[in-house]
């Protein structure tokens, strides 16, 4: 059923013709495969860097020279061993090989079953699938793979997770034949038994010759199992129920799945028991059933990814290197309009590649979510998201997005990035939050790698750039630092004010414009979050490169530092205050370029000569804040104008000019319309909807 829909002109090793589009979808792969293999050799790296000591450590309790499978007693008497006694009884003969293989070999080895995964992700696409998509997904699949969390761990760790997948799409994407499909899936579930799920989807999609071979197979490698491990397979079958509270504690952020979730919320005893059994069951029953449906749609992928993502929640223990299932979900398309159709892809890949940290802040309201992140995306493929079906008139040409007709700029080449189209419509909002938290992660991260390398060699450095700063400031006869900063310190309604002001306006105001132009003018949000985000990383280039010591980390100087108080300055980090934060990003200061952001924004878009002006003050305000506490130079400011005036350029650079879109009216008013004037012809009228 399925090898015969998978094969034909869509095939990913097909070629095309060396002109025009064809050429440039060629040149495309070309550089994506040479992507993958950057990240696999990269990857490699890393792990064949890390001190032997330290690498493959679940693989040296395995087979290592003190390993479990060494030892003449039970695999489990030590609670290291956590595989079926079939994985231990295939292990053991290859004890003494695979320890001549740790390394280059164990490591290499397992990047080619991803890659081999890879290809038979793209190859198991839904048909119908352009040629474009047909001739990148295979690339791009293997870079998702191996920049994956689960993969990362497995080739870190040493782990064999990888081998039940690869046994499990071999067996429904690529072998002939219902027989040998359900040895290869039975093979798998010996390996790991909650793959058995697998063999409900071969049953109820007509496959029921596939389905009992799998059982058959299961069976026998357990049986064969038994008979030479009597006693292992005794503890790991009967008293360990399955191999449940085997290694380490169940109830750790790394056991994703319910019976982890449900200690974690502090249930235990009969209730947790009978709560997982009871979940486990509904989700059992729910998500083979959907996954069913989109099997005899034509979407078997999903359909794997869907009983992987069951098999996730339904085992006892499901450690992060046994996640992969999760990012399959991936190829569902769900969402009736082309704005929404990336949130659900984009997600699932943050999910599957990002610590849990980064998706979500580390508040105590977001801890139930964030501590289940995976297990939620999990359930959610399982039986939540509403996929779309083939035949739905969506799947394939979605509710297009409305976007503004092209407008003459200053100069012919802008913008530099034609398919860059100003969109009218306002984006996915889950989207948008979840990549404005993702992007602010990734800037605390650079911001706090940024020191110049150690924190004492990055002090010395951020301080000879501060000597250098405060040089050229009195040749220019601009620093007022020290002056202002006693003057602060002397008022002390001022030094109230300006204190509260640098700890209270600095996220707070930013996020209030974007809300606010997200629900009244969309078109200028994109254009507006643009700039900022170009800012932004404009000014994490500027940190990495030119680490710069704040006034009052000058202490030769005589600063006072209002806001945090006094530093110890005979230790090489000054106190705890360096291990939260880069305290040597100063230049350019985007406390002064986020503010500056929002009074030029307000002061564009907003309809009253007091709604501008009031926008205005706020940059003024937070100069003589970041200056009077003694946490910024002015050059420093300088330098966050610079920023911001370099992402506005860059987005008109890219975009073109922006959209010109009036305020949301109330109902029933009719809006004025939206002049926008073309390159071909005349001015026209555009009625935003």
């Amino acid at each position: 059923m399925v090898n015969r829909e998978h094969r034909g002109p869509g095939s990913v090793l097909g070629a095309g013709r060396p002109d025009g589009p064809e050429a440039r979808i060629g040149a495309i792969r070309i550089a994506l495969w040479l992507i993958a293999a950057v990240l696999a050799a990269r990857q490699a790296a890393v792990v064949l860097r890390t001190p032997r000591t330290e690498r493959f450590t679940d693989l040296e309790t395995w087979i290592g020279p003190e390993g479990v499978l060494h030892v003449k007693g039970s695999l489990y008497d030590a609670d290291k061993f956590t595989g079926t006694p079939f994985f231990g009884l295939v292990l053991k003969p290859l004890a003494r090989s695979a320890e001549q293989a740790l390394g280059w070999g164990w490591t290499f080895g397992t990047l080619g079953l991803v890659v081999v995964i890879g290809l038979l992700a793209a190859r198991a696409l839904p048909q119908p699938v352009s040629r474009r998509t047909a001739l990148l997904a295979a690339p791009v699949a293997i870079s998702l793979l191996i920049l994956s969390l689960p993969v990362r761990n497995a080739l870190y760790l040493g782990q064999t997770s990888i081998i039940p997948v690869l046994l499990v799409l071999l067996g429904l994407f690529a072998v002939r034949g219902e027989r040998a499909s359900g040895v290869l899936i039975g093979v798998g579930a010996a390996l790991q038994p909650t793959m058995l799920l697998f063999a409900g989807l071969l049953w109820f999609t007509g496959r029921k010759r596939a389905a009992a071979s799998t059982g058959l197979t299961f069976a026998a490698c357990t049986a064969l199992a038994w008979a030479a491990l009597p006693h292992d397979s005794w503890t790991y079958w009967v008293h360990h129920l399955a191999g449940a509270g085997l290694g380490a504690s169940p109830d750790t952020n790394a056991n994703q799945s319910l019976h982890g979730m449900l200690l974690r919320f502090g249930i235990r005893g009969p209730l947790e028991t009978g709560l997982f059994l009871g979940l486990g069951a509904a989700v059992v029953f729910f998500g083979v059933r959907r996954a069913v449906r989109y099997a005899k749609d034509g979407q078997l992928l999903l359909a794997t990814a869907i009983t992987g993502c069951v098999a996730v929640a339904v085992s006892p223990t499901t450690w992060q290197h046994q996640l992969l299932w999760v990012l399959f979900a991936v190829v569902g398309r769900a969402g009736r309009k082309q704005s929404d159709r990336y949130m659900w892809p984009v997600a699932v890949v943050l999910v599957s590649t990002l610590p849990a940290k980064m998706m979500l802040p580390n508040m105590p309201v977001t801890e139930p979510i964030r501590d289940n992140v995976v297990l939620v995306a999990a359930l959610a493929a399982a039986v939540v998201v509403p996929f779309l079906s083939r035949t739905h008139p969506q799947y394939r040409s979605p509710i297009p997005t409305e976007y503004a007709a092209p407008a003459p700029a200053r100069w012919k080449w802008v913008p530099l990035v034609p398919f860059w189209r100003r969109v009218l419509t306002r984006p996915n909002l889950l989207l948008e939050l979840l990549l404005i938290r993702v992007g602010y992660s990734a800037y605390q991260q650079v911001r706090l790698a940024a020191t110049g390398g150690t924190i004492s060699g990055g002090r010395a450095t951020a301080e000879h750039h501060g000597e250098q700063v405060h040089a050229i400031e009195r040749f220019l006869h601009i620093d007022v630092e020290h002056w202002f900063n006693h003057l602060t310190v002397r008022t002390g309604w001022l030094e109230d004010f300006f204190n509260f002001y640098y700890t209270s306006f600095h996220f707070v105001v930013p996020l209030a414009v974007l809300a606010v132009l997200y629900l009244r003018r969309p078109a200028e949000y994109r254009w507006a979050r643009s700039a900022l985000g170009f800012a932004t990383v404009l000014a994490l280039i500027g940190f990495w490169a030119y680490p710069l010591a704040p006034p009052r980390l000058m202490p030769e100087l005589g600063f006072i530092d209002t806001v945090h108080g006094v530093q110890d300055f005979t230790k090489p980090n000054y106190g705890t205050l360096t291990d939260l934060t880069n305290q040597y990003a100063a230049m350019p200061s985007l406390h002064f370029g986020w503010s500056l952001w929002c009074g030029l924004v307000i002061a564009i878009v907003a309809p009253r000569w007091w709604m501008k002006a009031l926008g205005l003050v706020h940059p003024f305000f937070t100069v003589c804040a970041i200056v009077g506490t003694g946490n910024h130079w002015v050059l420093d400011a300088v330098g966050g104008a610079a920023v911001v005036g370099a992402g506005f350029g860059l987005t008109y650079l890219l975009s073109g000019p922006r959209v010109r879109q009036p305020l949301k009216v109330a109902a029933g008013a009719q809006a004025p319309p939206v002049i926008d004037m073309s390159k071909d012809g005349p001015a026209k009228d555009r009625t935003p909807s």
